[in-house]
């Protein structure tokens, strides 16, 4: 019979042409030396018995053995009396993976908005996956509803009640993947209740919910912000229907909403019969004051708080939950459940039970010394490198501000630092006005001292040069 015939290995589709002149074992050597060089078959890689090949191609288990000896000559298979005939090596190396995105020749980066991945507590994690997988029940492996799995949600709200003083039901509890879908849950809902306006502190972080807001055709109106936070003044003459705030630490300036603030801030969402969005985003980061609680336990009937690990365990995981009103909630679970069905059961399992075993305490116990050394070193830096820029911010989270002198401009600054290799950010860029005054965002959560010192003394640097 004239023409090919296939035989699947492990997924690696073989092609044998009968009818041509090249032997049945070279096709088969050419097409196994092929599959190992272009990374289809990798190292360790079990093949088929040569009976079983043999039998699945339709020819002798002489050819298949003459292939298998050959290319284990060569130095691409190894077989063991006994046991299967494996790859043992790939001549030609697989593409590197694409190496982390950064801007060229940048040295050290003072970048924001994210944990100190090197610190995420592998082991101790890695214990909670083991206890999940060996314990769940198996229906936690089905589709579940939109608010998430029962141990998280529980787990959280004695949490956060505990930690953040938040008022939280664990029934209204709801997990989403980061801020940046809670946001998007908050403001669709929103919207489809017919909201036509959205405030945010200006200036914010909240880039996500500018493009949410014009996807859904939401008008953004950018409210001040002063050295307590935001203006409530300015939001009485605002006419929003949805505020999302920073008020525990005012991103990016730092600034904590005071007991007289966050009363009025509720008083005006009651009156306009708005909702308060909570971004609370480091809280559990305080070096120089007490916690601050979450401003949805004064009010958790329009207050939806959002938290998410981003900041606490890493970006990468990303896990996040809301703390919802009544009114809210069905509506959120079924955006939720449309969007992407749930997120990841056995992630949020272990996170549970890493919540429930002090784990998640622990970790943050850990850290908050390690954050806090590198913010010190930064403020130290500063001083005597910088004396003539304005430290805010810096009582808690993972970076702080510096107001420059007058007569420079950040854009020319950031410009300098990068010629050097140090990247740092403007404050312009996060403002919804465009003007204000001239500052700088410097992050170090994951900058040792010894980067701060080098990245402060080259930024100073730089900036003589303007």
């Amino acid at each position: 019979m004239s023409g090919v015939n296939t035989g699947l290995v492990h997924d690696l589709l073989l092609g044998l042409e009968r009818t041509g002149a090249t032997p049945m074992h070279r096709q088969i050597e050419t097409a196994l030396r092929d599959g190992i060089r272009a990374g289809r078959l990798r190292t360790g890689t079990s093949l088929p018995s040569s009976r079983r090949l043999a039998t699945e191609l339709g020819v002798s288990r002489g050819v298949v053995v003459e292939a298998y000896n050959q290319l284990a000559a060569e130095g691409y298979l190894v077989s063991t009396p006994g046991s299967y005939t494996r790859v043992a090596a790939v001549t030609e190396r697989p593409s590197p993976a694409p190496a982390p995105r950064s801007a060229p020749g940048v040295r050290l980066d003072f970048g924001y908005g994210r944990a100190d991945a090197a610190g995420f507590p592998r082991a101790a994690w890695l214990r909670s996956l083991r206890r999940v997988l060996t314990g769940m029940p198996h229906d936690r492996l089905n589709y579940l509803d939109g608010y998430g799995v029962p141990e998280l949600r529980a787990a959280l709200a004695d949490y956060l009640n505990r930690a953040r003083g938040t008022s939280a039901d664990a029934a209204r509890v709801l997990i989403t993947s980061g801020f940046g879908q809670a946001a998007a849950l908050i403001i669709g809902v929103a919207a489809r209740r017919g909201a036509r306006r959205i405030a945010v502190e200006d200036p914010s972080s909240e880039d996500d919910v500018r493009s949410l807001a014009r996807l859904h055709g939401l008008d953004v109106v950018g409210i001040p912000v002063t050295d307590e936070g935001l203006d409530t003044a300015a939001l009485e003459r605002c006419d929003a229907d949805l505020l999302v705030i920073t008020p525990s630490h005012q991103w990016p300036l730092g600034g904590v909403l005071p007991a007289e603030g966050r009363a009025a801030v509720i008083r005006w969402a009651r009156a306009r019969g708005a909702i308060v969005l909570e971004d609370d985003y480091d809280a559990e980061y305080r070096y120089d004051r007490a916690p601050i609680g979450a401003m949805q336990g004064l009010a958790p009937d329009v207050v939806v708080h959002a938290g998410s690990l981003s900041k606490t365990l890493a970006p990468g995981l990303r896990l996040g939950w809301l703390l919802l009103p009544p009114r809210l909630a069905e509506s959120v679970a079924e955006a939720k459940l449309l969007a992407d069905r749930g997120s990841p059961a056995i992630d949020q399992l272990a996170f549970a039970d890493f919540l429930m075993r002090g784990e998640f305490d622990r970790h943050l116990r850990r850290m908050r010394p390690v954050y806090r050394r590198r913010r010190d070193a930064l403020l130290a830096g500063l001083a005597e490198h910088l004396p003539g820029c304005e430290p805010v911010g810096a009582a808690a989270g993972l970076h702080l501000v510096i107001w420059l002198p007058e007569g420079l401009r950040e854009e020319d600054v950031v410009a300098a630092a990068a010629g050097r290799g140090v990247r740092v950010t403007g404050v312009a860029p996060y403002r919804l006005n465009g003007h204000g005054r001239q500052g700088l965002i410097l992050g170090y959560s994951d900058l040792n001292e010894g980067a701060i010192a080098e990245g402060v003394r080259a930024l100073a640097a730089a900036m003589r040069g303007v």
